[in-house]
């Protein structure tokens, strides 16, 4: 298959617990001088769940899709859980989630994808070949994040960056005559970095019966300082591997919606030749949301009029493993 692939957004949603927490409340909880976590992490306040679950959330977000697609429920042939924070080990997310929409008898197929922070960039590649072949018509994909239960507050480098929420496109095979499409698409993973964010527990190696397994192994770890090292080595030749000739193409680029992965990432991008009025955030107001940042600012830079039909954007970011994901599309 070659590009452009036929693939257009026709409806956006999301939910966001209705706790705010914001950035003073942590800075008194971890005896921090008072505006440190929005000084160094440019975070002002981000949601909490509180008796919300992931897949509630998700519902709700898909919901609002849907409904801005001009849709009904059973209209969607697929949706596509894009997640990095599961609810339940079994079974799969998207289940949860058909449950919670009351498809539970509908037989509407459900599968996710989990890249962590990339979770919802791969599964828009992964559904702009689905949707070539014509094997499904209308799909939902949704990214709900929980990050609030697992923070580690004996590092508040991390801990003071994530907020929860989901977000969710109902996207379509482009009808004929329009110009919305994928242009280009890729992901790099690089291995060697995948001790530099992680959870060890959780899985077959440090199972939670196991009587070896700790606490602290189910939390969250970061290496800040590695990861943006790694990043900034791999990202130059990754964007000309993305788009040739990055430095004139980023020039057809209308907004770039990156990953909300910390300050200083954001701001590494006017270094890679992206004009900071690109570069769209919503950091401040919900902090780092794993997947669920790239289409919850996707969402905000839609309704705010940021892009029309016709405008090229550049889905951007880095996740766990390490990997870097980008995908170009017009909207």
């Amino acid at each position: 298959m070659t590009f452009p692939m036929p693939l257009k957004i026709v409806g956006m949603g999301r939910y966001v617990p209705e706790r705010v927490v914001p950035s003073t409340e942590l800075d008194a909880r971890l005896d921090l001088r008072e505006g440190w976590i929005e000084e160094k992490q440019g975070v002002r306040e981000r949601r909490w769940a509180t008796d919300e679950t992931s897949s509630f959330m998700a519902a709700e977000a898909v919901r609002e899709a849907v409904a801005d697609a001009g849709m009904e429920l059973s209209d969607i042939d697929l949706i596509f859980n894009a997640s990095g924070t599961p609810e339940q080990a079994i079974p799969d997310g998207s289940a949860l989630i058909q449950r919670q929409l009351g498809l539970g008898e509908s037989g509407v197929s459900g599968m996710s994808l989990h890249a962590t922070c990339l979770s919802f960039l791969v599964a828009m590649d992964v559904t702009a070949s689905l949707l070539f072949t014509e094997r499904y018509r209308n799909v939902v994909i949704v990214s709900s994040e929980i990050a609030s239960v697992g923070l580690n507050w004996s590092h508040p480098e991390s801990s003071t960056l994530f907020g929860d929420a989901a977000a969710a496109a109902v996207v379509t095979r482009t009808p004929e005559g329009e110009a919305s499409c994928v242009h280009a698409a890729r992901l790099e993973t690089y291995g060697a970095g995948a001790e530099f964010t992680q959870i060890l527990g959780g899985g077959s190696g440090r199972h939670p019966n196991n009587e070896n397994t700790t606490f602290e192994d189910n939390l969250f770890h970061m290496n800040g300082p590695a990861v943006f090292k790694m990043a900034v080595k791999y990202a130059p030749p990754f964007l000309e591997r993305l788009l040739p000739d990055f430095g004139n193409a980023v020039g057809e680029i209308k907004v770039v919606v990156p990953h909300q992965a910390s300050k200083l990432a954001l701001d590494a991008h006017t270094f890679m030749g992206m004009p900071e009025e690109m570069v769209a955030r919503t950091l401040d107001r919900f902090g780092n949301c794993i997947a669920a940042s790239i289409p919850l600012t996707l969402y905000e830079v839609v309704r705010e009029g940021r892009i029309d039909r016709g405008d090229k954007v550049l889905l951007l970011g880095t996740g766990a493993g390490l990997s870097l994901g980008g995908l170009v599309l017009t909207y």
